[in-house]
């Protein structure tokens, strides 16, 4: 059995298995030639084969234990019919909803798929292009957070125009939120069926919900996803991440059905391995500031994490995506001190 997936059913290994959240990105210079090929990001997204190609240059670079599919949590709002574009230095920029006429003018969740079709060729392509022992991750973007985006047209600080329209228009901000989860569900279904062995949900944003709203909005909508994706396939191994929870990470697991849960770099070690490690396998949590700043704090803390977590089930990775200003040589020094003494 892959190293990836013997953590996720719960094995303690002496050597955790390791990728990186962002691990195909800007900080390589293979990915930026691509992409540069490729025109846009869009359109990188959106082609196949270059899509694989980025997906497949940190496993070659590094011999890392999964290899996640290269796409963008925002192709749910795209294919749900909101206009969707990346402004170069400023991010994502989208249509807004944020009246009944907006929620309206979205299509059905059954209908993703014409959109993210080619997302799944993508997948079918990395089944047959990875080496045997590399588990596949598939990944969405958690509905509040997608929601952030959507209710604001692009990323915010404080995603204060989403819990605007939560507290102000409830029965809209929970049909938008019923919409993505049935949109994230089909989405993630078909991933699992072009060849995802695993599947991420991120929510990014979770940390801004207040204890009853985190339970409503994050803990909830999880559990619906894992639940039914669970149903539909067997057997399937899911991480959950809710960036930001706090105290909140404990007991995520057992009640949202997820299989390992991913701690952000805020996160106290020993509290982690006492109360979430407990219930379930952990996930990171390494700062992406030290692949940026490399040497032997890089080093020591790797070894850190590693020991912290070795009574358990743990995925080693950060406890967020790695930068663009991330030196690629410093993922060597991580590599090495997590496997070596």
């Amino acid at each position: 059995m892959k190293k990836l997936m013997r953590a996720l059913a719960g094995e303690r290994q002496d050597i955790p298995p390791v990728w990186l959240m962002r691990q195909a990105g800007r900080y390589l210079p293979e990915y930026r030639a691509t992409r540069e090929k490729a025109g846009d990001f869009l359109s990188l997204c959106y082609t196949p084969e270059l899509a694989a190609e980025v997906t497949l240059q940190p496993i070659r670079r590094y011999g890392f234990d999964a290899a996640i599919l290269f796409a963008d949590i925002l192709l749910v709002p795209q294919a749900l019919g909101a206009d969707l574009t990346f402004v170069k230095g400023e991010g994502p920029r989208l249509s807004t909803v944020t009246t009944e006429a907006d929620f309206a003018r979205l299509g059905p969740a059954a209908d993703v798929h014409a959109t993210t079709a080619p997302i799944y060729e993508t997948l079918r392509i990395l089944r047959d292009a990875l080496p045997a022992d590399v588990a596949r991750i598939g990944f969405a973007g958690a509905p509040w957070t997608v929601a952030t985006y959507m209710i604001a047209g692009r990323g915010t600080p404080d995603q204060a125009p989403a819990h605007k329209l939560k507290d102000e228009n409830r029965p809209l901000f929970e049909a938008l939120m019923q919409r993505i989860t049935e949109a994230t569900i089909e989405y993630l279904s078909a991933q699992v069926d072009a060849g995802a062995e695993v599947i991420k949900l991120f929510d990014s944003w979770a940390g801004s919900l207040s204890a009853e709203d985190f339970d409503t909005y994050a803990l909830e909508p999880a559990r619906a996803i894992i639940g039914e994706l669970k149903r539909r396939h067997p057997g399937l191994p899911v991480i959950a991440f809710p960036r930001e929870a706090g105290a909140r990470f404990k007991g995520f697991g057992p009640a949202t059905g997820a299989d390992c849960v991913a701690l952000d770099t805020a996160v106290d070690l020993d509290w982690a391995a006492r109360e979430v490690q407990s219930e379930v396998c952990v996930q990171g949590n390494l700062d992406p500031a030290l692949m940026v700043e490399g040497g032997p704090r890089l080093a020591a803390r790797t070894r850190e994490i590693r020991d912290a977590f070795a009574g358990g089930p743990h995925v080693f990775n950060l406890g967020h995506g790695i930068t663009p200003d991330a030196d690629p040589d410093h993922v060597h020094i991580m590599l090495d001190a997590l496997r070596g003494s």
